[in-house]
């Protein structure tokens, strides 16, 4: 099996061009495995769609299936204009949260970033969590898939890898959920920190970052309509949140190296 390792801002995946393995979810962990395997934060498959261009399916670290990946999209709209499996600079990807597009940014005929279209987020509001010896406050967001953003003073000195695991599993989230650890910087900047249901600490996260800025514009911390710079571990994504809750976000996406594998 040919893959093709990508990654938006540190958030690094196998992409591989054909059907999905029945051995999917042991396939991801194996290869996934940062000792042992290749390493990454999961595998996205490439495939046909009968309602798109292209559909993506993501699988974590662990072998569990998401939903939606920001960073996956975009390098996904690379993945297939690089090696001219369209001649479309604009993109439907069919994803389990539903078609999503893209505008690629290409540069002598290869894609250097892309602006996605990531639905509408719902914001439910506040809720307190119980987690062993004390509480924490988050807002819950869908954005095709959970997040529970916290926001925090400081996020560098956010106990990521403390509290993360006890939100992601917790019982209010009977599915899981990926947690936001954001300090507001400015009116048009958020510091976000990510624990990624099913992958653990991550560089960046695309949709959690654009569940952390629907938040901040929900609460008043930041603009509707208007480009909001969230700085992640890996670097920098630009997300837009309009009045009725759409959200475009726009990121770098790149090619780390191609390999071959046995099933």
């Amino acid at each position: 099996m040919r893959f093709t390792k990508m990654q938006g801002l540190g958030n690094d995946y196998l992409y591989v061009y054909g059907c999905v393995p029945e051995n999917v979810a042991e396939l991801s962990r194996r290869l996934s495995d940062r000792h042992f395997g290749v390493g990454s934060d999961g595998m996205i498959f490439i495939t046909p769609s009968s309602v798109a261009d292209f559909a993506m399916r993501i699988f974590n670290a662990d072998g569990s299936e998401a939903a939606m990946c920001g960073n996956g999209i975009r390098c996904v709209g690379k993945y297939v204009y690089d090696r001219k499996h369209t001649q479309k600079t604009e993109l439907s990807i069919e994803t389990r949260s539903g078609v999503r597009r893209l505008k690629l940014r290409a540069e002598g005929g290869t894609v250097r970033r892309a602006t996605v279209d990531m639905g509408t987020a719902t914001v439910f509001g506040e809720r307190v969590l119980d987690i062993g010896n004390g509480t924490v406050s988050c807002v819950s967001v869908s954005v095709g898939n959970p997040h529970a953003v916290i926001f925090v003073d400081d996020a560098e000195a956010a106990r990521v890898a403390e509290i993360g695991p006890l939100v992601e599993t917790h019982p209010r989230f009977p599915g899981g959920v990926n947690v936001e650890f954001v300090q507001i910087l400015s009116d048009r900047s958020l510091r976000m920190r990510v624990w990624e249901r099913g992958s653990g600490i991550t560089m960046a996260c695309g949709t959690g970052a654009s569940a952390s800025a629907a938040a901040a514009a929900q609460c008043g911390y930041c603009r509707y309509g208007e480009p909001i710079e969230v700085r992640l571990d890996g670097g920098i994504l630009n997300v837009t949140v309009s009045k009725d809750h759409t959200l475009t976000m726009e990121g770098p996406a790149e090619t780390v190296f191609e390999g071959e594998v046995e099933e």
